[in-house]
């Protein structure tokens, strides 16, 4: 089997795509590279992976030939980073997925995955399933949601269509950010001995480890299509739905400090607590690692000098600099580079 997986030099992607690898699966990487090809360093000898830089608004659709698998996860990603530029965020994350759907199908592609996201719940009370009404608050989730309308209008007999949308995600990733919830308070607690947390901390989230993410896609994958076509899925565990206060305070705890917090922005906006019934009962998906799992491994990668803060780990402030740079301009056209 053969999968192409935009965006797969990504934060998810560089997790991801040595996962597949390790199943066997053949794999192209499609993707800019904003973040550089390194974070498929571990892989980049393997057989089975060919890399290729392009965007999935332009890109030949020659890529697809002979693919069963699309992974669509290329986007400009969280609610920030959307807010930047938001007719850029709506060309690629909606625009872009769109078109990658629609070039899968018309190639032959058997199957279509597509990465949304919980952000779309907005601000909602209660416990809230894919049949709960949705009221996406950004720029990033409005484009996930007229993605999701596009793929599933798609799909057919011949053309698998899932759209998943995913919990906040955590935990160490070669392609690393420090700009989501539980990766940021580490770093806090790291470099300041404090934890920065967005006013005012009784907003809810639900929570995935990124190695878990790439085991959703796995499961997805090998389960039979009548399970999975025109299904939507939030993907995460019930156990990790959390308060942000009490989140920070179980970090600090995971990584034996004291828990000392630091109150950034304005109170939040979003706030969701959300069911992952549906795809433990539908294809038996169920996650591994917890908060505490993934804060360890990070604060140690930390102390041992693996990872660092750099311009690189916070995607808003990357995003800029390469908007500034025009590197991020629709004008700097890479048709088809094989790397």
């Amino acid at each position: 089997m053969q999968v192409l997986v935009t965006g797969g030099g990504g934060y998810i992607g560089s997790i991801l795509v040595p996962r597949l690898l390790q199943e066997g699966y053949k794999v192209k990487v499609l993707d800019r590279f904003f973040f550089g090809k390194e974070t498929l360093a571990s892989v980049s000898k393997n057989p089975n992976l060919t890399l290729i830089q392009d965007d999935t608004r332009w890109f030949d659709k020659k890529i697809l030939k002979n693919v069963d698998v699309v992974m669509d996860l290329a986007a400009l990603s969280n609610d920030p980073s959307g807010d930047l530029d938001p007719k850029k965020t709506l060309d690629i994350n909606y625009k872009g997925r769109a078109r990658v759907a629609k070039l899968s199908k018309e190639t032959g592609v058997k199957r279509y995955i597509l990465a949304s996201s919980c952000s779309i719940y907005g601000f909602r009370d209660g416990l809230l399933d894919e049949k709960s009404p949705i009221n996406p608050l950004t720029t990033y989730a409005k484009a996930n949601r007229l993605a999701e309308i596009a793929a599933k209008k798609l799909a057919s007999g011949k053309f698998t269509v899932t759209l998943l949308r995913f919990a906040t995600v955590f935990g160490y990733s070669p392609r690393m950010r420090f700009d989501l919830a539980v990766n940021g308070m580490v770093l806090g607690f790291f470099k300041n001995k404090q934890i920065p947390i967005m006013r005012d901390g009784t907003q809810w989230r639900p929570f995935i480890h990124v190695k878990d993410v790439a085991e959703a896609y796995v499961k997805v994958i090998q389960s039979p299509k009548d399970k999975i076509n025109r299904e939507l899925f939030n993907v995460g565990s019930d156990c990790q739905n959390y308060q942000i206060l009490p989140l920070a305070k179980e970090v600090a705890d995971s990584i034996h400090i004291p828990f000392k917090k630091n109150w950034y922005g304005d109170p939040d906006t979003r706030s969701y607590k959300i069911s992952f019934k549906k795809i433990k009962d539908t294809i038996g998906y169920t996650t591994k690692y917890t908060v505490s799992d993934g804060a360890k491994e990070i604060y140690s990668n930390l102390q041992k000098g693996i990872l660092t803060d750099s311009l690189k780990t916070k995607t808003v402030e990357w995003y800029k600099h390469l908007l500034e740079s025009k590197k991020l301009s629709d004008s700097v056209v890479i048709q088809n580079k094989v790397l």
